[in-house]
């Protein structure tokens, strides 16, 4: 790089003049930045108008899920007994009666232990064993342990002297390292077993160690071998204060067409089909009424007609063009996006026909005569017609409205013809959506393609001004120089004439 020192002998902006002369250089590549700073603007206006597309889709497929239509709502007759709706298309309305016989349980025990301080070998004063010293386990079994018995009921050993189970739940072996009260507790806590051991000091050389099960139901008792009448304090062992059991419900009469349900927890999901049943104490006489949720569906339609709206704005916005500023908008004047206006409205307003659902397919080809065309249209086309009977409508300013309460009353009076109308127009949405969204995605790879290849040719014009700047500095340069050496030679001529004289 020729350095660029404004003209000593000439007494010219040499810096100006380059830089001047670079502006016109630089011109073309001036106007390329220009263009992909435009095309980028366009670039974020079609992915703002595309992400309002997306979630119009997502609102649509929402509503046209056959999980949103069959929804149900239960109620409880009773505070201490809560529902929930579970969701899914395996759902029924209707109501139940049940009683609450038992609620679930973890099992809880506590053994008393010495935690007095006693001295050791060494003279210390160190918190007394409630282990012998050969104890280097413990095992924590979990579930159900059930001991085979033979014909005449006696229990059944292996070969070892060890029992042979029928059934059995999960062992778990606990290393043993330190063997006073505070460390076997640590030691249960650290084995992942399910069960919680906590130490309370109840006197000045004794604590309760409270063992607690993690999870209720009758399938998650527990029992710790090792832990026995001699290592507590009382000679008791551990007694058991709460048994581990499910919870349990009865629908009407088990001896006469009734039934009983029992869960490992306080929470029953097969009771009513798309209903979660929690229970909380005992009581008689529970009824569980399951309705359709139309409020539910009646939301999902709100917010697809919220979509639709979001993105009329937004490509209104990005359409708009103001004639006193006679400034347009990123996409003014892009037919590709002012059309979705045009389509989204035009779905509302042309009404609604659909085929029916398990309809065969429309002739086609040879087959696809105008009167075969007809008889198909009467036996598998319906005509819904407006969507207003659906709650939806379109208002002085071209937006998309809706009324929950028209579209609800509708829906309870003849839920199945206003399902399949739903989904129709849902459908019809979902697809008008993805046909946009892969329009618009077009457009933007399209204008990315040409911004890439701008910038390209924006990086290859800084090579040649660079190239350009280095040469004109050059020129200058030699010209200070050439102009020096005139200046010199005039210098010299003027002293051999002024010494002739």
């Amino acid at each position: 790089m020729v350095s660029s020192i404004d003209g000593l002998v000439s007494g010219l902006s040499t810096s100006s003049m380059i830089s001047s002369l670079m502006q016109v250089e630089a011109a073309p590549q001036t106007r390329l930045k220009a263009k992909v700073s435009a095309a980028q603007s366009v670039v974020s206006a079609y992915q703002s108008v595309n992400s309002k597309v997306a979630s119009l889709q997502t609102a649509a497929d929402s509503l046209s899920q056959l999980s949103t239509w069959r929804a149900v709502k239960p109620t409880s007759s009773s505070t201490s007994v809560t529902t929930t709706s579970t969701g899914g298309t395996d759902t029924a309305t209707g109501a139940v009666k049940f009683s609450v016989n038992a609620l679930a349980t973890a099992q809880a025990g506590t053994m008393r232990v010495n935690t007095a301080t006693v001295t050791n070998a060494e003279g210390k004063q160190v918190a007394a064993d409630i282990l012998p010293p050969e104890t280097t386990e413990l095992k924590i079994r979990t579930g159900v342990w059930v001991q085979a018995v033979d014909g005449q009921g006696n229990p059944q050993v292996d070969g070892n002297g060890d029992p042979v189970w029928a059934s059995q739940g999960k062992e778990v072996t606990v290393p043993i390292t330190d063997r006073t009260a505070k460390g076997v507790s640590a030691a249960i806590n650290g084995a992942g077993a399910g069960v919680k051991a906590t130490l309370v000091k109840i006197g000045e050389t004794e604590s309760v160690l409270q063992l607690n099960g993690m999870r209720t139901g009758a399938d998650n008792a527990f029992q710790i071998i090792g832990l026995d009448a001699a290592a507590s304090s009382d000679g008791k062992g551990v007694i058991t204060t709460t048994e581990a059991a499910n919870a349990k419900i009865t629908v009407g009469d088990p001896d006469n067409g009734g039934f009983s349900l029992v869960s490992t927890t306080n929470t029953f999901t097969g009771l009513m089909p798309g209903v979660s049943v929690t229970v909380s104490k005992m009581e008689n006489d529970v009824t569980i009424t399951s309705v359709s949720d139309a409020a539910g569906i009646a939301a999902k339609f709100q917010a697809l007609v919220d979509a639709a709206n979001a993105t009329l704005t937004e490509i209104g916005a990005q359409t708009a063009y103001n004639p006193e500023t006679k400034k347009g908008s990123p996409l003014t004047g892009d037919f590709s996006v002012r059309q979705m206006s045009s389509a989204i409205l035009s779905t509302i307003s042309q009404g609604l026909s659909f085929r029916r659902e398990g309809a065969p397919p429309a002739p086609t080809g040879a087959d696809a005569t105008p009167q075969a065309l007809a008889d198909d249209r009467a036996a598998n086309v319906v005509n819904f017609g407006a969507l207003s009977q659906l709650g939806v409508a379109l208002d002085s300013t071209g937006k998309l409205t809706f009324k929950a309460d028209q579209f609800i009353a509708k829906y309870n009076s003849d839920p199945d013809a206003v399902q399949a109308a739903g989904i129709a127009f849902a459908d019809n949405f979902e697809a008008l959506a993805k046909t946009q969204t892969a329009n618009v995605t077009s457009a933007v790879t399209g204008r990315k393609t040409l911004i890439d290849s701008m910038n390209f040719q924006i990086d290859d014009w800084d090579v040649r001004l660079a190239a350009k700047r280095e040469a004109l500095q050059k020129t200058y340069s030699g010209l200070e120089t050439a102009l020096s050496k005139l200046n010199s030679q005039s210098s010299w001529l003027s002293g051999q004439i002024a010494s002739l004289g």
